[in-house]
């Protein structure tokens, strides 16, 4: 059960859209921060380079989640691939970690080294350019494919992305400052400190990921949101039928919601097919206007047991 096929096809074409959008502009502005981190002498622009570079290998990830979670179900996956994105999601918040780990290893070192002969100039022209690219490619994502959590995971890394970017651009700033006031050797501690402010800034972004995507795969509620819609679609039926509150669990799965409502009725009541029917109709067919594919079990019963 869900949306009309052309729009999920429609929604696919845009995601893989956007994920190879971003692949390309990672691809750039990784090997152009690598070389001018090496030819500059900086930590924190090599540390942006490898943390976009990083990324090409995690919209590969991002591709394969995508082509599972959209696959139909099979013998062997009698219920779809869809938990694929909230994997890829995790895994590519786990990478990000991995990254500003590394970032702040780095910058320890070279902080316990006496410095670094980076030069501001060099740290602010870096951090305006890619400041901008990085959150131009933040917007374009966003509209190419508002809808996927995919493509909000890459969203969420080309924000951090920016703020890495306008810390270094702040940084060739104060750089400069201290090299115009004498002050060499405290210059040298710039580079370093930036990476380290840098990894305190963007951290909280891919916890965030990790967090989401961990409480889809353990089959936490879904967004607030949802879960409000599905509670009035369930007491607007309850309310039609004359039937009592009703158990209802959800949860939310990539783009797939699973809805159960359980109605515990009088034992001994009259109950047909085709009356059950009119109530699943009631639960079933509002929530199918959810933007998700919704597979929905709505069951009346007279024995408490079987509704746990």
């Amino acid at each position: 059960m869900g949306g009309a096929d052309p729009l999920r096809a429609d929604g696919a074409r845009r995601e893989r859209a956007a994920l190879l959008g971003s692949a390309v502009v990672a691809g750039v502005l990784g090997t152009a921060g690598v070389v001018w981190g090496l030819v500059a002498g900086s930590g924190v622009i090599l540390f942006d380079g490898v943390y976009s570079l990083a990324g090409i290998a995690l919209v590969a990830v991002s591709f394969l989640a995508s082509r599972a979670a959209r696959s139909s179900p099979s013998d062997r996956y009698p219920f779809g691939r869809h938990a694929a994105t909230p994997l890829a999601v995790a895994m590519q918040g786990t990478a990000l970690i991995a990254t500003l780990v590394y970032g702040a290893a780095d910058a320890a070192g070279t902080l316990l080294a006496g410095g670094s002969d980076g030069d501001p100039a060099s740290l602010l022209a870096y951090g305006a350019v890619t400041a901008v690219a990085s959150a131009v490619a933040a917007v374009a994502l966003r509209r190419r494919a508002p809808d996927s959590e995919l493509v909000h995971a890459e969203v969420v890394s080309w924000r951090a992305g920016a703020w890495l970017s306008v810390v270094v651009a702040l940084g060739g700033v104060a750089g400069r400052l201290l090299q115009d006031a004498g002050h060499r050797v405290a210059a040298g501690y710039v580079d370093p400190v930036l990476l380290l402010l840098a990894v305190l800034l963007v951290a909280p972004l891919p916890v965030r990921l990790v967090r989401a995507g961990m409480h889809e795969l353990l089959e936490g509620a879904p967004p607030p949101e949802v879960g409000a819609e599905i509670a009035r679609v369930v007491e607007a039926a309850r309310a039609r039928h004359d039937l009592p509150e009703a158990l209802v669990r959800a949860t939310k799965l990539g783009r797939r919601l699973y809805v159960e409502v359980d109605f515990v009725v009088g034992t001994g009541s009259a109950w047909d097919v085709d009356a059950e029917d009119a109530v699943r109709h009631a639960v079933v067919d509002p929530l199918l206007l959810l933007p998700y594919d919704v597979w929905a079990t709505v069951e009346i019963t007279a024995d408490p047991d079987l509704a746990w």
